[in-house]
């Protein structure tokens, strides 16, 4: 097990209940997520929930349950889709009951996740997506937990690994709100956003364009993912159109997917292929309508992130970075536009708004040695200094 000092627990804790989700009360019910392996950060939360004078809900997860959604792997193996639909009802009730959320994302063996019947785990993927949403409607935050299953995956000793997790979620989140503001700003105000990458075969460019008019865009400091450092908002689905190359590896329903080539026309994806885990890319593409396009747009702004791991939760936030999302929007995002429940119901409608049982990062790297070639957002092509996106003076 990961060794970390009680007093980089307390640390790490102390930024999750107070900053993340702005401290606890004693009408908190706060949900703490995770596999037994990730037990030592969860039960510092549990403490400090109940000396805040809440009430910790520990959700302590099955090792075969990627993020434990309402079944687990063993039923996308051996089960049937009627079974699925059989979702207890405490499961729904435990959900809303709880107030603030937070989930740990560490596993003790990757490999669990794997082997599924693809037609039952996008099954399992819709039969999950009305907990998703419950649980998305409250405050949350993920962090991620150093396991040896983990390290492993990155080719990595558990103390080397265990040192680039715990380094980055002991600093303080409130540095990045300088770091993010002129990009956050620039795209804010763009109409449209132009991504230039390279197929690393055949040396073609590629160029992928979206519009993000009228959009809101969020700054990410550590609310919601932690450790965090991204500047992201969701396109106007419809208009999702051209080609892209992703190098960065990500790891998603246990295994690694990586060399990804998408090429859409009128926002949807009408070719794909990856040079690693393509089997496993074809099941995310294939889940349902929505996961054939694109739910959101980011710049990853944090340069204390040196090593790109696999994990989304940390290769998307890597400074000088770029990544897409296959498959929801993000419903932050269309505010401005669509206040209300109904105006945004007609922003699906027009296809405008996306939704899907899926979210999956995928992430091109735009530092020396990647396939990322430019970033525009209208005419301002975007710089890099220090390892981060900058607006050129």
């Amino acid at each position: 097990m990961a060794d970390i000092s009680k007093k980089d627990l307390e640390l790490w804790a102390d930024y999750l209940l107070d900053y993340s989700l702005g401290g606890i009360t004693k009408d908190d019910v706060v949900m703490v997520k995770g596999e037994h392996i990730c037990w030592p950060l969860m039960s510092v939360i549990q403490d400090k929930i109940i000396a805040s004078g809440g009430v910790p809900d520990l959700n302590i997860t099955a090792p075969d349950n990627d993020r434990g959604k309402v079944w687990g792997a063993s039923m996308a193996r051996h089960g049937s889709e009627e079974q699925i639909t059989k979702v207890p009802a405490w499961h729904k009730t435990r959900y809303e009951a709880m107030t603030k959320y937070i989930e740990i994302l560490g596993v003790e063996n990757p490999d669990f996740f794997g082997n599924v019947r693809n037609e039952l785990a996008q099954a399992i993927m819709k039969a999950d997506e009305p907990i998703k949403n419950i649980r998305l409607s409250k405050p949350w935050v993920l962090t991620l937990f150093p396991t040896k299953g983990f390290a492993d995956l990155e080719g990595m000793t558990l103390e080397e690994y265990t040192k680039v997790i715990v380094d980055a979620s002991t600093v303080d989140p409130r540095l990045l709100e300088e770091v993010e503001e002129d990009i956050y700003q620039l795209l804010h105000k763009s109409n449209e956003i132009k991504i230039v990458s390279e197929h690393p075969d055949s040396g073609k460019e590629l160029t992928l364009k979206m519009n993000i008019a009228k959009r809101d865009v969020v700054k990410c400091t550590g609310k919601r993912n932690f450790p965090d450092g991204e500047v992201f908002t969701s396109p106007d689905a419809n208009t999702v159109e051209g080609e892209i190359f992703v190098d960065l590896p990500v790891f998603q329903g246990g295994a690694t997917i990586q060399g990804i080539y998408l090429k859409f026309e009128n926002g949807m994806i009408t070719d794909y292929s990856a040079k690693e885990g393509g089997e496993t890319l074809a099941k995310i593409i294939e889940t349902d309508r929505g996961s054939h396009r694109i739910g959101e747009v980011a710049l990853g702004m944090n340069n204390g992130m040196k090593v790109a791991l696999k994990h989304p939760l940390f290769v998307e936030k890597v400074g000088a970075t770029l990544h897409i999302a296959i498959g929801a929007s993000y419903t932050e995002c269309y505010e401005t536009e669509a206040p209300t429940a109904d105006a945004k119901e007609k922003l699906f409608e027009a296809g405008v708004l996306n939704r899907s049982a899926q979210h999956v990062d995928i992430v091109t790297d735009f530092r020396p040695g990647g396939t990322g070639r430019a970033v525009y957002l209208d005419d301002v092509k975007l710089a890099i200094k220090n390892g981060i996106w900058v607006v050129p003076a």
